[in-house]
């Protein structure tokens, strides 16, 4: 049986480990920590001592079972450590400070120059940080605590995660304009079965609305490569390496006279929405935001080509009763988005 005295864990300690599991060793950890790696073993060696267990593996520098118990109880303080400014600001009712949002690459091309300029006139002290990563990792990072806000692909995979959609987006045939399917106003989704593409990875929100389509047409896509990132895809598309299945604002405007994006027919929108913790804690901040891009990116006048903007659901700014729970799960097994 683990006795374990509280008063004798440190906050370092638990700061060393988290960042042995983020950056893959001691001597990244300590480099993240601004700190020697002598220091970072000491503190690892101390929690091991106060656990009487192994934590990491000197021989790999992998964290050991015990030692992700222990990573995932450090995230739960260390969040709640960094929690305290802001629940400060939400019995003060200040839109201040910093927030942190994260964004799926394709809609923070256009989204965040939005934000860049309304956020500054609406709220000079809220300093926002913006984040660009896959659906599953902006996922990760929220419940982590290293992000406040995301906007990302929707189903969200975690029942911690409280989700509205923002907008919906054309998914579309991503061609050059020499190829012959360029100059079609629409595409089935059976004429895309003669077309080598590049599509999203198995098990991404976006592969599984292509499988689902293609099952339900009876058409067999075939595969050129499956890449684990929109913006990935896109760059290879317009390097030439090949058409994809796209949203349409993966076309930028100094593109539009290479490549075109055709309407597929028979396959839904993509829906993007904009998702928080499932927590009782709601910072102005948080709030402030969400109503921003709820009220005024409905009137925005400039919207790409093909996203069409939804009123976000009422439950997303209510107070939750549900408290956070440790996740203990091999978060390396997940499919990525």
């Amino acid at each position: 049986m683990i006795v374990v005295s509280l008063i004798m864990m440190e906050i370092k300690q638990l700061k060393a480990i988290l960042a042995i599991y983020e950056y893959g060793s001691f001597t990244a950890a300590a480099e993240s920590l601004e700190t020697v790696q002598s220091n970072i073993s000491a503190h690892i060696s101390k929690l091991e001592s106060e656990l009487n267990t192994v934590l990491v593996d000197r021989s790999t520098g992998q964290i050991t079972p015990a030692g992700r118990i222990v990573v995932d109880c450090a995230k739960q303080i260390n969040f709640d450590i960094e929690n305290i400014p802001r629940a400060l600001a939400t019995f003060e009712d200040k839109i201040t400070g910093i927030i942190k949002i994260g964004l799926i690459g394709t809609t923070a091309s256009w989204l965040v120059p939005w934000l860049f300029q309304q956020i500054p006139k609406k709220w000079p002290t809220l300093k926002p940080q913006y984040t660009e990563g896959t659906s599953y990792g902006l996922e990760q990072e929220l419940l982590d605590g290293y992000l406040d806000l995301i906007i990302t692909n929707l189903p969200t995979a975690s029942a911690e995660i409280i989700s509205s959609p923002l907008f919906t987006e054309d998914l579309v045939l991503v061609v050059d304009t020499n190829h012959h399917l360029a100059k079609k106003r629409s595409v089935s989704m059976k004429e895309l079965e003669e077309l080598d593409l590049l599509l999203p990875a198995p098990g991404t929100v976006l592969r599984t609305e292509i499988n689902a389509a293609a099952k339900k047409n009876g058409v067999n896509l075939s595969s050129k490569s499956d890449v684990n990132s929109i913006r990935l895809i896109a760059s290879l598309t317009f390097a030439g390496s090949g058409p994809a299945i796209l949203p349409a604002t993966s076309i930028a405007d100094y593109l539009s006279g290479k490549w075109v994006g055709i309407k597929i027919t028979d396959l839904n929108p993509r829906t993007v929405g904009i998702a928080r913790r499932n927590e009782p804690l709601i910072t102005p901040s948080i709030t402030a935001i969400i109503k921003l891009l709820d009220t005024d990116l409905m009137a925005y006048k400039r919207l790409p080509k093909g996203v069409s903007v939804h009123p976000i659901k009422p439950t997303l700014l209510q107070r939750q009763s549900k408290n956070r729970t440790l996740r203990n799960k091999n978060e390396d097994s997940l499919p990525p988005e």
